[in-house]
């Protein structure tokens, strides 16, 4: 018998002018947690697609319990003992959690002549897997009504349910709050002592040295190697993960926010009672201010509707010493106010439209010749400089937006942003799900936006990120700001000491 579980050997996997994988590799060990690292665009997420059979391999072996095999499709994953949850989620929310769980293999039962889905059966087991993964959720309930964080714990249960031997985890944890991260590591850890191999995809230092085993890191598509996790600095990552040193992960930033008040919002109140409420603050000329907060603090809610996506039911908005009445997004955009939402697939990206498509898409009503054509040459000329100014790397403007990394999707939705050349930027998590060299790269791109007098507000759950970029930060609990602090003397302590203020 072979020491691994599973073996990957020299996998090739290129796509239309991108070689996604170079004779990359990976083992892995019963009982064993796997971490997967590497910046965005590494291959990580291929290989495991190859492994579980959504990619078929250009070249390359696996070999599984010591033999080789071909791993067909996902189902034929599944049967060989193989599962997968994947990072962006596919549910059916019109349909129950047991029947999203049991998705293509319902149990079934004779009536009569026919063959049908045996509820019963399907909900009794639905309900003893969740209480062996340690989850309360009604198996009838219909999984539209979870949080996405639900969801997510509703896949995870979905992949034990297969009793597989191999479990693939791409971030798991994005959307999930502290609590639930502790409950995914106790899942992991039964996982473990029951002798499943775990892949574990994150880009959470913290979280790969507290439980993996052994770490591989992957860059340009290819094995740069593995390490066992004892022993291993964030720092030693970081540089095999980016082939070079990161000394500073936040760039010296040379804005200098001015006296003069962009944008006065005051007693900004949600016609939801349980949301924002009574919320006040300004935004300064070159000014970053990072907005800080636990989860269900109401920090999206709050910005969404400064935005007009979500209605208020008092409070006014100043901007540039004149108040403004916002009522829906095309208000905010006309007066120049863009925001970067915090889920980049469901509200941000368009899926099956190209690069250039998603760049030039909010501002085509610049384009128009005569009012009824569009200037195709001015929109590639815009496209092709917002692809440069923004590093975008992509084969072509044309490539479909959907196959990018996601820090150059993220990039892309700045320059859609950047194409209306707003005074005010909302982001909304903008380094959620990316790697640190991309997020270094995210970092310069707003650092340089406020010294060109851009005004940002930089929504993030990263306490470092906060404090590493932010001039000024606003601290909002249980829908109310609760206090600022000016960005040189903003600590852990005194953020969380703000953001734990409950009524």
């Amino acid at each position: 018998m072979s020491e691994y579980r599973l073996e990957m050997k020299g996998v090739v996997k290129t796509f239309p002018g991108v070689k996604a994988l170079d004779h990359a590799q990976l083992q892995l060990k019963p009982g064993h947690v796997h971490a997967l690292m590497g910046e965005n665009g590494a291959g990580k997420s291929t290989l495991m697609k190859c492994m579980f059979g959504i990619y078929k391999m250009d070249e390359g072996e696996i070999y599984y319990e010591g033999e080789k095999v071909n791993i067909t499709d996902p189902l034929d994953a599944l049967n060989k003992g193989i599962a997968m949850v994947h990072q962006e989620l596919q549910p059916v929310p019109a349909r129950s959690v047991a029947e999203n769980i049991y998705l293509g293999r319902y149990p079934t039962k004779k009536f009569g002549p026919f063959t049908v889905v045996d509820h019963e059966k399907m909900y009794e087991d639905t309900a003893a897997l969740l209480k062996r993964v340690r989850m309360n959720f009604d198996p009838k309930q219909k999984l539209g009504e979870l949080s996405v964080s639900q969801m997510q714990s509703v896949e995870i249960a979905k992949a034990v349910s297969a009793n597989c031997k191999v479990l693939i985890l791409d971030e798991p944890t994005s959307s999930l709050t502290s609590n639930e991260v502790e409950a995914l590591f106790r899942i992991i850890d039964d996982l473990k002592k029951e002798g499943v191999s775990i892949v574990y995809i994150s880009h959470k230092m913290d979280e790969i040295l507290r439980i993996s085993d052994e770490v591989t890191i992957m860059r340009d598509g290819q094995y740069i190697g593995t390490w066992d996790c004892k022993g291993l600095t964030t720092d030693f990552i970081i540089t095999k993960m980016v082939g070079r040193e990161l000394t500073n992960l936040y760039p010296v930033r040379e804005n200098k926010p001015s006296d003069e008040v962009v944008l006065k919002v005051e007693n900004f109140t949600s016609i939801h009672p349980r949301s924002f409420r009574n919320c006040s603050f300004e935004l300064h000329k070159g000014e970053i201010l990072g907005v800080a907060g636990l989860v269900g603090a109401q920090r999206t809610e709050l910005m969404e509707g400064v935005f007009g996506i979500r209605a208020h039911t008092e409070g006014k908005i100043t901007y540039k010493g004149q108040e403004i009445q916002i009522h829906r997004p095309a208000d905010a955009i006309k007066k120049g106010v863009a925001l970067l939402t915090e889920d980049r697939r469901a509200t941000g990206i368009m899926g099956v439209l190209s690069v250039a498509d998603n760049i030039s898409i909010s501002s085509l009503d610049h384009y128009l010749k005569g009012g009824i054509m569009l200037d195709n040459k001015a929109i590639v000329d815009l496209v092709q400089e917002n692809k440069e100014k923004m590093a975008i790397k992509v084969p072509s403007p044309k490539t479909a937006i959907r196959s990018l990394s996601g820090g150059n999707q993220q990039k892309v939705l700045i320059a859609r942003w950047l194409a209306n050349n707003p005074d005010v930027l909302i982001l909304d998590e903008p380094t959620r799900g990316i790697d640190v060299g991309a997020k270094y790269e995210i970092y310069c791109i707003i650092a340089d936006l406020a010294k060109q007098g851009k005004s940002i507000i930089m929504i993030s759950s990263e306490m470092s990120e906060i404090i590493g970029m932010s001039d000024r930060v606003m601290v909002m609990c249980d829908g109310r700001v609760t206090g600022f602090i000016p960005g040189k003397e903003a600590t852990q302590e005194n953020i969380m000491a703000l953001a734990t203020q409950f009524n």
